[in-house]
Parts: C-alpha cells; sequence; structure tokens
C-alpha cells in the first residue's frame, strides 16, 4: 500500500482503472485509456490496477464492480465512478482537477 500512497499523493490528478482480467480482453476497452492517456499527456496520469492482483487494496477501497474509475490529487479522491465510460468523458473529468 505503500507504493499505492505514492501514486495517489501526487499534485498532478491521477484517474486510476480498477478492472479485472478474468473478465476477458476488450480491447475498446484499453483503446479508451489509451486514447485518455495521450490526450492528457503529461498533465495527468493513468494507470491501470488489475483487482485479482490487488485483493487488498480493492478490499480497502471497497472495490465491487467493475470497471471503477477513482481519480486522485494530493492524496485525496476526487470522483469515483463504477462502469464503463467513455474517453471524452474520462479526460473531461480528469482536466477538472488539472
Amino acid at each position: 500500500m505503500t507504493k499505492f500512497g505514492e501514486l495517489i499523493g501526487s499534485k498532478i490528478p491521477t484517474l486510476i482503472d480498477f478492472y479485472a482480467d478474468w473478465e476477458g480482453e476488450n480491447t475498446n476497452f484499453h483503446s479508451i485509456l489509451r486514447d485518455v492517456a495521450a490526450a492528457l499527456g503529461d498533465k495527468a496520469k493513468v494507470v491501470k490496477i488489475d483487482v485479482s492482483k490487488n485483493e487488498t487494496l480493492a478490499a480497502a477501497l471497497r472495490i465491487k464492480g467493475n470497471p471503477t474509475y477513482i481519480i486522485y490529487k494530493n492524496g485525496e479522491m476526487k470522483w469515483r465512478q463504477t462502469g464503463q465510460q467513455d474517453a471524452n468523458t474520462l479526460i473531461s473529468l480528469v482536466e477538472q482537477y488539472v
């Protein structure tokens, strides 16, 4: 969890996608995150965390559905949503905290 604390403690917004590999490979879903990361550039971080490999963290954050997106800035949760989101929505949400 120390690494997670460092990750979310950033001064720039961090969009985290909590997902599960066992749900199957969805290439459209992964391309959305690439588009978000490309559009935001250095203004924000985009990180994927596999809940099946990080069960303790997922339990601590009460991640119940996949995908779950959370935006952190300066260690504080700014926004959270479960369910698929399109790239433009995610970009707009993160840009609110830049």
